[in-house]
């Protein structure tokens, strides 16, 4: 192999170095962004980048304006109310636990969609004004909080059917299926809610209908 198609496809433990590297970065900007609001600033991201000892040029690179700063900052603060809802749910490795602690974090994802939806709908705007320049790409506390319902399902499905669960339920719940179920479906929230959840458990129950498919041949 050339030496420039390794420059083209990098190995997967540099791939997933630089991945990490790129979380480490951001949570520093975030955390240093709380810091100030807690303290009664509405910081720039400049003023950010210097609590957060990382170049103003990178700090930009994940938040192009003051706003999307603004409103990660302030979702990034419902990650204790997220974890704390799924970690209340069953434990257990099995489908109907599974499907509880997906249940558990669609109720309380959607609920939290409702209640934050300016937010959030600004973040969509922000996310589609700047989508041509740097890392626009919506780092995704919504994909972490996902893992943490389904991982036991993980070693179950193999790697390509679980990364599809992972995606599939990406859809399920959020500001997007709020947008749809509401605005386009004219859903009430618990409504949507509902919705959401018996979304969630058919993604999860055809899943596993498909391992075992597999399984018999």
């Amino acid at each position: 192999m050339s030496n420039r198609a390794t420059r083209r496809s990098p190995p997967a433990a540099v791939e997933g170095g630089r991945v990490r590297q790129k979380k480490r970065t951001k949570g520093l900007l975030l955390t240093a962004a709380r810091s100030l609001i807690a303290a009664g600033h509405r910081p720039t991201v400049a003023e950010v980048a210097d609590a957060a000892e990382v170049s103003r040029r990178t700090a930009y690179r994940y938040f192009p304006t003051q706003m999307k700063l603004m409103s990660d900052a302030a979702l990034e603060g419902l990650r204790p109310v997220m974890e704390a809802a799924i970690a209340a749910a069953p434990s257990g490795g099995n489908a109907d636990d599974v499907e509880a602690r997906v249940d558990a974090m669609s109720e309380k994802m959607m609920r939290l969609a409702f209640e934050h939806e300016p937010l959030l709908r600004t973040m969509i705007h922000e996310t589609v004004l700047h989508q041509g320049g740097g890392d626009a790409r919506r780092w995704g506390r919504r994909m972490e909080w996902i893992e943490m319902a389904v991982a036991p399902m993980r070693p179950q499905l193999g790697p390509t059917a679980y990364k599809r669960l992972l995606s599939a339920l990406g859809l399920c719940v959020g500001i997007e299926a709020l947008l749809v179920l509401r605005d386009i479906c004219g859903l009430s929230q618990a409504q949507t809610i509902q919705v959401s959840q018996w979304m969630a458990r058919a993604v999860i129950r055809q899943s596993l209908a498909e391992r075992k498919t597999a399984r018999r041949r």
